[in-house]
């Protein structure tokens, strides 16, 4: 899935930071909901992936409880972004 493809269907804009917090919350609501109702393994991952970039994303372990190789993913995918920041701030 491509990100601007994803922020511009759920926020309206590639640039939710331009969002009034009304509009952001409004957006934010449709992404959870479609993340809690999407079936496809692929998709769904997509969608945590962008509710984490917006810090909104639940734990691996709720998100993916019946899904034991989307959990694992979801966990590999935040160790790397811990050390892409850990390693990014030792500059």
């Amino acid at each position: 899935m491509d990100l601007d493809a994803l922020l511009i269907h759920f926020f309206g804009t590639d640039d939710p930071s331009a969002l009034t917090e009304g509009e952001f919350a409004l957006a934010l609501e449709r992404l959870k909901i479609a993340f809690g109702v999407e079936r496809e393994p692929g998709r769904r991952f997509a969608l945590w992936t962008l509710l984490d970039a917006l810090g909104e994303a639940p734990l691996p372990a709720e998100a993916f409880a019946k899904e034991p190789a989307l959990k694992a993913a979801a966990e590999d995918y935040l160790r790397a972004a811990f050390r892409l920041e850990r390693d990014s701030g030792a500059e």
